[in-house]
């Protein structure tokens, strides 16, 4: 059973795919977020730079938009021939303080700005429209082979000029009058913003695409939903004239009316907690360690409290499997994208890791995502990719740890506290008489003792007095020298210390 759960009620707007009462899908759009993928801008090019094949757009925003060759519209609408057109530079293309229309396909992600296209393109229930992309693309995931001609050759009938098309898979089964309708609506909508166009400046904002309800309704194939649930009246009246096409999926929508969070009452928040967790349970007692850095992720593979009952070939064989099918899924939940290495457990035997990499690509068929499964290598990893269009769910719902910077780790008591003493020993021989110093307890016990054994002895080492004010209110890597100076003021200050 597959249910869509929207959360609407409150300014983080929340919708969750639950198949099985089990989530596999989030999205979250915030009011503060400033989502921009899909959104169309009128951009000046503000430098091109050949030995990247790539071009730098101002769109108005805090970081420039990269654009590579291959995504310019020139270069996309050049006849030559494609292993020619490959060899010659994007200068030929494009060329700085130009103007050109561009569209969004991937946020900008830490120091990186988003990436654009030229081709613009309007995705929609049935195809994906592309005013200027002169071809017709068919969905390799239709049933048949001859379904995917059918679709092409209604494609080919009903652009126009230079349009392109993408027929989707929601095609299969519907009257063709349908999709042309929807290609109308399109082509109307690109109609309106090329109007609007012509009359703004570079940087500029085109065209906006809409919020999660429309792309909700637009991205999904609702053949296989059972129910829809939202929990604010407004957004019901919205998805009851969106689903209007789809009549029993309309039936299927209620609206949630109780006091307790939709979320909760589903148990969507207990999932949520369980997604930014770094291990994951199987059902079998193993588990998954996920460590995602901004340059790939890596998954480890543990048979934990799992043993099996035959021999050692099987108990590997069917942890990896076990494990395959739960990565597939923790990779939709959290939305974990870019290079993802996978440390499966070694397996000896060919067919095992033929099995496992099967049972691995099956799973992720029910992925939205384009994925891409190099296979093991020799070394018994398995590389892959995972498309990356916005921020995973732990950059969306979390932030870098303000006490060890992300590193997930922090000195050690012991560590600290000779760091602190090498910082002591620098003020050896000075003429001021004390010194205040606010450390955490743990900190202080190991650098001056339990029963400040320690503390006389560096004093008459350093040659002045050392006042501490162990503070439990610390984070771990955290020590100031308060004061330096006379004797009097030193007591003074750290009596006010410990009357904060």
């Amino acid at each position: 059973m597959k249910k869509i759960i929207f959360n609407m009620a409150t300014r983080e707007r929340r919708a969750a795919v639950v198949e099985n009462n089990r989530v596999v899908e989030l999205m979250v759009e915030r009011t503060i977020e400033n989502r921009i993928v899909s959104n169309v801008y009128r951009g000046r090019v503000v430098n091109v730079l050949p030995g990247m094949q790539a071009a730098f757009v101002d769109i108005g925003r805090d970081k420039n938009g990269f654009l590579y060759r291959d995504d310019l519209l020139s270069f996309h609408l050049s006849e030559e021939e494609e292993e020619q057109k490959k060899q010659r530079s994007i200068s030929e293309f494009v060329r700085q303080g130009e103007e050109l229309l561009v569209q969004v396909t991937k946020e900008g992600f830490g120091t990186k700005g988003p990436r654009l296209s030229g081709v613009i393109s309007f995705p929609g229930q049935f195809l994906v429209y592309m005013p200027e992309g002169n071809y017709v693309g068919v969905s390799r995931r239709f049933s048949t082979e001859s379904e995917r001609e059918h679709w092409r050759q209604i494609g080919e009938e009903i652009v126009h000029a230079k349009e392109g098309v993408i027929i989707r898979t929601s095609c299969e089964g519907q009257a063709p009058e349908m999709i042309e309708q929807e290609l109308q609506f399109l082509r109307k909508c690109w109609q309106e913003i090329w109007k609007d166009e012509k009359s703004q400046k570079a940087p500029a904002l085109i065209h906006q695409d809409t919020g999660l309800i429309e792309r909700i309704v637009r991205d999904f194939s609702y053949t296989d939903i059972d129910e829809v649930v939202v929990d604010q009246h407004e957004a019901y009246k919205i998805l009851k004239e969106l689903l209007e096409p789809f009549p029993k999926l309309q039936a299927a929508l209620t609206l949630y009316r109780e006091k307790e969070n939709i979320f909760s009452a589903y148990g969507i928040e207990k999932e949520l907690e369980r997604a930014l967790r770094r291990q994951v349970w199987l059902k079998n007692g193993a588990y998954l360690m996920i460590d995602q850095t901004e340059a790939l992720t890596v998954i480890d593979v543990n048979t934990g409290k799992f043993t099996g009952k035959t021999d050692l070939h099987d108990t590997v064989r069917k942890t990896n499997s076990e494990a395959a099918k739960e990565i597939a899924k923790q990779l939709r939940l959290r939305d974990i994208s870019g290079i993802i290495i996978i440390d499966f457990i070694d397996m000896k035997r060919e067919q095992d890791r033929e099995h496992v990499v099967s049972v691995f690509e099956k799973a992720l068929k029910n992925d939205r995502t384009k994925t891409n499964v190099l296979g093991i290598t020799g070394l018994g990893l398995l590389e892959m990719t995972r498309k990356k269009v916005r921020q995973n769910l732990q950059a969306s719902l979390s932030k870098t740890c303000p006490t060890c910077q992300g590193k997930g780790a922090v000195l050690s008591d012991e560590a600290q506290a000779f760091k602190i003493e090498r910082q002591l020993w620098e003020h050896r021989g000075m003429a001021e008489e004390a010194l205040v110093l606010e450390l955490p307890p743990s900190v202080a016990t190991v650098l001056f003792g339990a029963k400040s054994e320690h503390l006389k002895r560096l004093e008459e080492a350093l040659g002045f007095r050392i006042l501490v004010y162990p503070n439990k209110k610390l984070t771990e890597e955290s020590f100031a020298i308060r004061y330096l100076g006379e004797m009097a003021e030193a007591t003074a200050q750290l009596e006010r210390l410990k009357a904060k």
